[in-house]
């Protein structure tokens, strides 16, 4: 079943060339299970083939008369892919050839600052990485990329964010900041892994944003995530080890049904947002991220080619 839908399996066939949604809400953990009804009516679906593999299946969707495109991380029908395994440059290399200028994007960090609690939602406005596999650039081999990561996650896209959740009755805690800390994988952290964290300052640990974040900011896409707070870290609380079930324990069993509804109002939390921005030109800094080395000449505005070895070109800070 494709996640939020009626119908069954996956039919790839073109997206509408002339009228391409500028929108990508990028699903997280639970993606593949949303209520139905929660992503509207699917348009078409398409698998993006790209100089770094072929993306995931992105949905064009409609929802009250918005059409956005929609992008299950983990996989369709379940969790079919841990967070090291992603294919994160192609996924965001097809957002945008299909012209996306923003992306919403979920994601379910464990807890470590003591202000949080499960099926809280946060919005994250710092993020540390101790990822070490994972390829983190387009630009191998390039002398372009040396981009400031200030602000870290688009600030046009957080405040639509928060001035949506003023209209939200859900009876959910929003957290307005926090700093995430991204680790490799697939394996959760140990105690001493958890405590290191905490004394770099992070308040929530996960296994998603990165490289997503930093790859968005090399195409000039506006990015913010929005989590939902899933369970507490290793050694924040003491609780007892549950064999057999999501998190071995971590997440309290009177806690299970607010993380399920904090991530079924996600959808429509960024939808809101992406709505009040419809029509809106960009003017942060996300939209000009390379723009010093397009006035320099090194690069012309197609990023297919950007990506492109280019014997001979002189590259450079």
């Amino acid at each position: 079943m494709v996640p939020g839908y009626g119908g069954t399996g996956i039919v790839l066939r073109s997206l509408d060339p002339h009228d391409p949604p500028r929108v990508l809400l990028l699903g997280g953990s639970g993606a593949y299970a949303l209520p139905e009804g929660t992503l509207g009516r699917r348009l078409s679906v398409r698998s993006v083939r790209t100089p770094f593999g072929i993306s995931n299946p992105i949905h064009k969707c409609e929802k009250d008369g918005f059409r956005f495109l929609f992008l299950s991380r983990h996989g369709e029908r379940g969790y079919e892919k841990t967070a090291p395994y992603v294919n994160y440059r192609a996924n965001i290399y097809a957002a945008k050839s299909l012209g996306v200028e923003r992306i919403f994007a979920w994601t379910g960090p464990g807890i470590l600052s003591a202000k949080y609690r499960p099926g809280d939602l946060v919005l994250p406005d710092d993020l540390l990485d101790f990822t070490r596999n994972r390829p983190s650039t387009f630009f191998e081999g390039l002398g372009i990329g040396f981009i400031r990561q200030f602000p870290v996650f688009c600030e046009t896209l957080r405040g639509a964010l928060r001035e949506a959740w003023k209209n939200e009755k859900a009876g959910i805690r929003l957290h307005a900041a926090g700093t995430y800390a991204c680790t490799e994988g697939p394996r959760l952290e140990t105690p001493a892994e958890i405590r290191f964290l905490g004394t770099a300052g992070a308040d929530m640990v996960g296994m998603t944003l990165c490289p997503e974040a930093f790859l968005a900011r090399e195409l000039e896409i506006c990015y913010a995530p929005l989590g939902y707070l899933t369970n507490y870290a290793e050694g924040v609380k003491s609780l007892p080890y549950r064999s057999g079930k999501l998190f071995e324990g971590m997440l309290p069993e009177k806690a299970a049904e607010r993380v399920e509804r904090a991530k079924n109002a996600i959808p429509a939390l960024a939808l809101a947002a992406a709505c009040s921005l419809a029509g809106r030109k960009r003017d942060c800094p996300c939209a000009v991220s390379m723009e010093r080395y397009r006035r320099r000449g090194i690069i012309g505005d197609d990023f297919r080619r950007w990506v492109s070895a280019r014997p001979g070109k002189k590259c450079g800070l």
